[in-house]
């Protein structure tokens, strides 16, 4: 237990420096504006380690302020949430609104989505835990790894049926003189025998599962009895041929599985869903009701009333044990451009007390996205044509232009925000990336002439700018 320990300190450590002035710089980095959306994740997060330092009675009554996110599409709701889950070190998932269905339809149901959190967290947890015992797992690899270079390995021969007194018969192992090995052992620490050939055994990762056969949105109980058989029928064991390199690493791994419990993993994973889960639910737009009783009404105020409980508090049952979702963060987004947030069911409406609008983005924003960003997309277009030995400059007045474009076709056509802009480039520097390969060491100077060029009568015809562009 003093591993969890250590590992939780480490969390609740970097957490506490996780200000929620950190979190907006982070944010600013790859979201350009969005200042109030930013604000808002940022002190979300920083209740959740304010509530973990608070009395044990007091702290079970404080429930995340869960927070709904409203703007364009293209305006920054999902990328904020992408950016947020590489940022925290703790269990996240995105979800689809619209993947559900009410239950009693086939379709994943609503609980999915906290059993997709647990799995996350599981994950995370036996890294980390896999991280903390890979030293000595190595030097458990090495010492089998020499055992097979030696010709000592644990082969055997393999039998169609069980064999008497359980096993199966193995080879018969030759004394290997101690120097003999320690020789071996110091070339492949060195590194020396890296690229050799060796025959390893390795247990096969099949999954039983595989061979559970369930009904569409039954996957929960395909998963939960595959793991049954999978504790009754072991992988069967399986020869390869790999280089030492490779080999060295597989028994790492098979022998890090060796040195840490599931149970314990499971039991963390549990704990830190339950803490510091954070559930981003995008277009919750798609299962508002815009009019009563007209189209899959029923269907989406179903979805809706099945949220309310797990948003609210309840008891999820998963493969790992009970997860109670009451102190989840639950963040939903939606465009809303054809319904309104108060076309959700009241009752959900109340579990999301914290509103925040997203802007749309105008050719102020775009220019700032085109350059700002450590991912900005004049550096990524840099980037690629370098590799084919075309470089690129990008003028001021070049970017004007682009961004220019961009909120001109968003405004005659459909606004779909900073998507736009990935249209727009792939559409100017088209011909530049068709001939590249024929172009290496050309500097090519992309101005506001050359923007005009390539896209005024696009734009100008707003027919074609809609099939285009």
């Amino acid at each position: 237990m003093e591993g969890r320990e250590k590992r939780l300190s480490q969390l609740e450590e970097y957490l506490a420096n996780l200000t929620p002035k950190r979190v907006v710089e982070e944010l600013d980095k790859y979201v350009i504006g969005q200042e109030e959306a930013k604000r808002a994740v940022a002190i979300a997060l920083r209740n959740r380690w304010r509530r973990q330092r608070l009395p044990e009675d007091l702290r079970n009554e404080v429930v995340p302020k869960n927070i709904m996110m409203i703007g364009p599409t293209g305006s920054g709701k999902t990328e904020i949430a992408r950016r947020l889950a590489q940022l925290i070190r703790a269990p996240f998932v995105k979800v689809e609104a619209t993947k559900y269905t009410e239950v009693g339809y086939v379709g994943r149901d609503v609980e999915s989505m906290v059993r997709d959190l647990v799995e996350e967290a599981y994950r995370m947890v036996k890294e980390e835990m896999t991280q903390q015992v890979r030293e000595r797992a190595r030097r458990f690899a090495e010492e089998r790894l020499v055992d097979y270079l030696l010709g000592g390995g644990e082969g055997g021969i393999n039998l169609p049926f069980p064999f008497p007194f359980g096993g199966q018969p193995k080879a018969e192992r030759r004394e290997i003189p101690a120097y003999k090995r320690e020789e071996l052992l110091a070339k492949l620490r060195r590194g020396e025998l890296d690229n050799e050939i060796v025959e390893i055994e390795i247990t096969a990762k099949g999954s039983p599962a595989g061979i559970v056969m369930t009904p569409p949105g039954m996957e929960e109980l395909q998963n939960q009895l595959g793991e049954i058989l999978k504790n009754l029928i072991p992988g069967p064991k399986r020869r390869r041929k790999v280089k030492v390199r490779e080999a060295l690493e597989i028994l790492t791994q098979e022998e890090a599985e060796k040195l840490i419990d599931p149970e314990e993993i499971a039991s963390e994973a549990i704990y830190r869903a339950e803490n510091f889960g954070i559930i981003f639910i995008d277009e919750i737009d798609k299962i508002a009701i815009k009019h009563q009783g007209v189209g899959g009404g029923v269907s989406r105020e179903g979805v809706q009333r099945d949220l309310l409980p797990l948003v609210e508090g309840t008891t999820v049952s998963t493969k790992y044990g009970p997860v109670k979702t009451d102190h989840i963060l639950f963040i939903a987004a939606g465009a809303f451009h054809l319904a309104k947030p108060s076309d959700l069911i009241p009752e959900l409406q109340g579990r999301f007390p914290i509103r925040v609008e997203l802007k749309p983005l105008t050719k102020r924003e775009f220019v700032r996205i085109l350059t700002e960003p450590k991912n900005a997309l004049t550096r990524q277009y840099k980037e690629l044509l370098k590799t084919e030995g075309v470089y690129l400059e990008f003028t001021e007045d070049g970017i004007e232009k682009i961004a220019e474009y961009a909120e001109i076709l968003n405004e005659k056509t459909e606004n779909i925000g900073a998507r736009r802009l990935h249209t727009v480039m792939e559409k100017l520097l088209e011909d530049i990336l068709f001939e590249a390969p024929e172009m290496k060491g050309q500097t090519i100077i992309i101005d506001g002439k050359f923007v005009e060029a390539k896209l005024s009568d696009l734009v100008e015809d707003t027919e074609a700018a809609k099939y285009i562009l």
